[in-house]
């Protein structure tokens, strides 16, 4: 037993100098960040700013491509095709979680993933157009009632969190509404205001169209009302018990060595420190929201037993 301890101490002291000498000379080239929705939106706006800043502190460029669509899990799916190197990162939104519970994957979210860190959160709400008859919720409401099926919103993917939240306020209020589905918040932002659809359900990309007059909120999802938007009441307040914020971080492929995971984790909490990126951010009504490796993978966890719930809850999981 002791001989065997020994041989195991050995390994394991052989085994440092070579994780050092790894998280030392990585990055030795640029790396790639897969975001989950097209450019121009608010994605695509603060994930920019968070790998400029990055890229000064590895001192390798951090390249942001982006691959919108299947309910923002593309970039997830990448990284069960790259190299565990660390020069393939990938953003994880909540999407990822209820993929297994919808679609047939031969990958599993939380075994194969490198969680990273989580770097912020989207926050919610839905708009019409600033001209709409649908002034109010309660005139949103009573619409919708009064023709089945024939109002429509868009949102920014099927099974996104603004989709499915949608869903639960039609399946509390006995509604029938008219889902369009978009690739991300720049393709919805030209439908509503082109007037393809009457309403849209995202996250606060609606933002600066809200502020040039073109759109009013009619409600936001958070705990608490939206600074950017204080005269629009939370679903809570509108006697909806439901709060909807989401989480995003990034991830890395399975069997990333913990030296890489390391220094990836601790550059991009460097860069989410500064104040670009906050900046960036505080344009859409977000803020950093920090979790180490370790509270991520936990996340990640708890996260994917509850979107488990919530698909069942809503009829949508796939048959066994």
């Amino acid at each position: 037993m002791q001989r065997r301890r020994i041989i195991q101490w050995g390994a394991a002291s052989l085994a440092a100098p070579a994780f050092m000498a790894q998280a030392q000379s990585f990055p030795s080239k640029p790396i790639k960040l897969v975001i989950a929705f097209p450019a121009g939106g608010p994605t695509d706006i603060t994930m920019r700013a968070l790998a400029d800043n990055a890229s000064k502190i590895l001192g390798q460029t951090v390249i942001v491509e982006n691959k919108p669509g299947a309910g923002g899990t593309l970039p997830a799916q990448t990284l069960q095709t790259s190299p565990a190197d660390g020069y393939t990162v990938a953003q994880i939104p909540l999407g990822v979680f209820r993929l297994p519970y919808t679609t047939k994957i031969n990958w599993d979210p939380i075994k194969d993933i490198s969680y990273v860190l989580n770097v912020t959160g989207y926050a919610f709400g839905l708009v019409v157009p600033a001209d709409s008859p649908l002034k109010t919720w309660t005139h949103f409401v009573a619409w919708a009632k009064a023709n089945p099926g024939k109002l429509s919103y868009g949102s920014t993917g099927t099974m996104t969190s603004p989709h499915l939240t949608m869903e639960l306020i039609a399946q509390q209020l006995g509604l029938e509404l008219l889902h369009v589905p978009y690739k991300g918040s720049a393709d919805l932002m030209q439908s509503i205001l082109g007037g393809q659809i009457m309403a849209a359900a995202d996250s606060t990309g609606f933002a600066p169209q809200v502020e040039a007059g073109k759109l009013r909120v009619l409600n936001t999802w958070g705990a608490e009302r939206l600074a950017k938007f204080p005269d629009a009441p939370t679903l809570k307040e509108l006697g909806l018990n439901l709060v909807q914020n989401s989480p995003f971080g990034i991830g890395a492929p399975k069997g990333t060595p913990d030296a890489v995971v390391k220094r990836l984790h601790d550059a991009f909490k460097q860069a989410m420190e500064q104040e670009s990126y906050r900046t960036a951010l505080a344009r859409y009504d977000m803020v950093p929201m920090y979790m180490s490796t370790s509270e991520y993978k936990k996340f990640a966890e708890d996260t994917f037993a509850r979107e488990k719930a919530l698909v069942e809850k809503l009829g949508l999981a796939k048959p066994v």
